[in-house]
């Protein structure tokens, strides 16, 4: 017999068209279409829970000691917002926490978390009129912890600035193209906002601390904003109309050069000299592997700590601190007491010699003259040697003899014949 034209046409379509594996059996969902928007969060409202809650759920969320003169002129707004969830709240300003917990009239099982979002944006330093919007069922909040991404203190402080911007215009740009509310306070930085919103923006802060400057996802929100409202492109890739910045490389410091190479950088070279050029001396190749390094293991066995038990190994760990300990304390005592040192006195002429270098130029003095007063001594007894002549190795007779010779004959006087 012949198959019916419709059996022929569905084999042709099954075997033209092969079923993928993975979607063999699956079904049509009539209650899951396009239409719908997963986003949409449905209204709970009071007649859908009138039973109330069974149980009592509460949080608690300290908050600072600046905050609390705020917090209590403000506690009587947020109490009365909460009552008419049915929920309950308590400020403790001896431990410095607030509390909220659900009560008999609480119908909405979801308002326990709402209620703790919102004393966690009042520990954060968010305005209770602002805080309080996130009672509505389209506000959702996200706290994100900023400062543990980077370790650079200074760094830190810049790049969270970069978020805030000269007079808050990045900051007013981000909350206009998210539409989401932002606070950035100490290490964290608060947002409230749509799921949708809250997402970009946790990927503006994150990118921003690591060196991503905010202006360029913000020119990206820009444009997807334009291209959204063109139905034609609805459906289509934008990848194509997105910027691409490419990451650039900056310059970094060079490293500091050795003293000789400071010498030759700052003395003139001398004309027609070549300079010297230093080139790395290359390691010489070896075919066998370095030795191996002991483990952390064999310098305990080589020590003796590894057969030591636990409390002789924290005793020795703690004799070891102390010893560093007494030598941090005489290093910190030398270095006080060497502010109290007299500092030396500059040798400027004579008023700025000391004792002690007067008393020494006095004896170079004193021994100068002694060796000047026997060397005249000398000189003297030599020039009357020289004078004397040979007389001074004759005998003293011979000596008085000739002397006698050298005297003058008296001249004889004839006398006068009276």
């Amino acid at each position: 017999m012949a198959e019916p034209e419709e059996d022929k046409l569905e084999k042709q379509e099954s075997e033209a068209a092969p079923v993928n594996k993975n979607k063999k059996y699956r079904k049509d969902k009539p209650w899951d279409h396009d239409g719908i928007d997963h986003w949409n969060i449905p209204a709970f409202t009071k007649d859908e829970n009138p039973g109330g809650l069974l149980e009592e759920s509460s949080f608690a969320v300290l908050f600072p000691k600046y905050r609390e003169k705020y917090l209590r002129e403000v506690w009587p707004a947020v109490t009365r917002a909460l009552k008419e969830v049915g929920i309950g709240c308590e400020l403790n300003l001896v431990e410095g926490s607030m509390t909220v917990r659900t009560t008999r009239k609480t119908w909405d099982p979801y308002m326990i978390m709402k209620a703790r979002d919102l004393i966690k944006l009042l520990a954060r330093s968010v305005p209770a009129p602002q805080a309080m919007k996130i009672v509505e069922d389209e506000m959702q909040c996200d706290i994100i912890k900023v400062g543990n991404i980077i370790r650079n203190k200074e760094k830190f402080v810049k790049r969270r600035q970069r978020l805030i911007g000269p007079n808050g215009s990045t900051l007013k740009a981000i909350e206009l193209l998210t539409g989401c509310y932002m606070l950035v306070q100490g290490n964290t930085v608060s947002a409230m906002g749509p799921y949708q919103g809250l997402k970009t923006l946790r990927r503006i802060v994150e990118d921003c601390i690591k060196n991503v400057h905010p202006i360029y996802h913000i020119k990206e929100l820009m444009i997807k904003r334009e291209l959204a409202k063109d139905p034609e492109l609805a459906k289509e890739n934008w990848a194509r109309f997105l910027p691409k910045f490419k990451k650039k490389n900056v310059k970094r410091h060079k490293p500091l050069q050795t003293t000789k190479e400071e010498q030759a950088a700052t003395t003139p070279a001398a004309p027609g000299a070549v300079k010297e050029v230093t080139k790395k001396k290359k390691k010489e190749y070896t075919p066998f592997p370095p030795p191996q390094q002991p483990s952390k293991i064999d310098l305990q066995l080589e020590s003796g700590e590894y057969f030591l038990n636990e409390t002789e190994k924290r005793e020795r760990k703690t004799e070891a601190q102390a010893v560093k300990q007494g030598q941090r304390t005489e290093e910190r005592k030398a270095q006080r007491a060497a502010a109290f040192v007299a500092p030396k006195e500059p040798k400027s002429g004579r008023k700025g010699q000391t004792m002690a270098e007067g008393q020494s130029d006095l004896k170079n003095v004193a021994e100068s003259l002694k060796r000047k007063a026997a060397q005249a001594a000398v000189n003297t007894q030599t020039k009357k040697v020289t004078a004397l002549g040979a007389e001074a190795f004759l005998a003293p007779e011979t000596r008085a003899e000739l002397g006698r010779a050298d005297e003058p004959k008296q001249k004889k006087h004839k006398k006068s014949l009276l």
